[in-house]
């Protein structure tokens, strides 16, 4: 493990997340601990888009002048379970900061009150609202990308398949960081990381639990159960070292790949899950920069021609 990072692992709680609750006020105090960047350069705004049940989002638009901006649909990590558009404020205003793109953080329906497809309905509300609006937001429809972290990141990657399949908005990038995309938890790494820091194979376990009830996974909710890859947004997969999510983030990227998606894949040595958030770490530092950096260069891409198109 980084020296960096294994110095802060006694600060980071202990959450359980059998108990929901709980779980919540933890991370809520966790959040609060990390500094924001600096938002003087973008406004921010919450919104709530019309939906069955509406969606709170909450929008970071960096000030860029006479110019029609990309963005990104962005959701929150939590293991499903928790999280919201406050825990989430540090990590989309940096995501902004560092991309130039509008950031539409959603506050999506947790786990276990709200079981499969909530969370993913209401993704796609927000998905759709996105694009039907991208005039009125000051955005360009071709240069919309979906992302998240860790439990966000495999709703993120299910709403392109989502996309695909209905012909929805057309998406033109992924950004997945240490997505959580298998429930069978078969990988090597899910087998074995049994007491990594933050994030276990019983906390996958307990998550997806939550997250499904007595529910058979479907691809929709599972995206590493999809059969067919092909047709699917440009990603970028982040994965962390010792994650029990690691080997089927990077299954799935190759994946992707034989399918013929053009993929970045990035694996952070020395890392644990979310361990991102310990800011003063150079390994950190480098993570955060290159999510926005990778959607940068991707919704400039798109801007400029240069990346795949945009899949429907």
């Amino acid at each position: 493990m980084d020296p960096e990072l294994e110095a802060f692992i006694p600060l980071f709680p202990r959450t359980d997340l059998t108990e929901p609750s709980t779980a919540r006020t933890s991370l809520a105090g966790l959040a609060a601990a990390i500094p924001a960047p600096d938002t003087a350069d973008m406004e921010i705004e919450d919104r709530t888009v019309a939906a069955d049940p509406d969606v709170a989002v909450r929008i970071y638009r960096p000030h860029q002048e006479h110019q029609v901006q990309g963005a990104i649909v962005w959701l929150h990590g939590g293991g499903f379970v928790m999280g919201s558009l406050d825990t989430e404020h540090p990590w989309a205003a940096r995501i902004a900061s560092g991309s130039g793109a509008v950031v539409i953080s959603v506050a999506y329906r947790l786990a276990p009150e709200h079981r499969f497809p909530a969370a993913l309905d209401d993704a796609y509300a927000v998905l759709k609202w996105t694009a039907e609006h991208a005039g009125q937001l000051g955005i360009d429809p071709q240069r919309i990308a979906v992302g998240g972290h860790s439990a966000g990141g495999g709703i993120a990657a299910a709403l392109a398949l989502r996309a695909r399949d209905e012909r929805g908005p057309a998406i033109c990038f992924q950004l997945l960081n240490q997505p959580g995309l298998d429930d069978r938890q078969e990988t090597w790494s899910a087998r074995n990381f049994t007491d990594t820091p933050w994030f276990t194979r019983d906390k996958a376990t307990t998550a997806w639990r939550q997250y499904l009830g007595s529910q058979v996974a479907t691809p929709y909710a599972a995206p590493a159960r999809a059969v067919d890859l092909s047709g699917l947004p440009p990603a970028y997969v982040a994965t962390a070292e010792l994650c029990p999510n690691r080997d089927e983030d990077i299954a799935y990227a190759l994946r992707l790949l034989q399918a013929g998606v053009s993929v970045e894949l990035h694996q952070w040595p020395g890392t644990f899950h979310g361990s991102q958030a310990i800011l003063s770490a150079e390994v950190s530092q480098r993570q955060n920069a290159e999510l926005g950096a990778a959607l940068r260069r991707a919704l400039n891409g798109a801007l400029n021609g240069e990346s795949p198109r945009c899949t429907h």
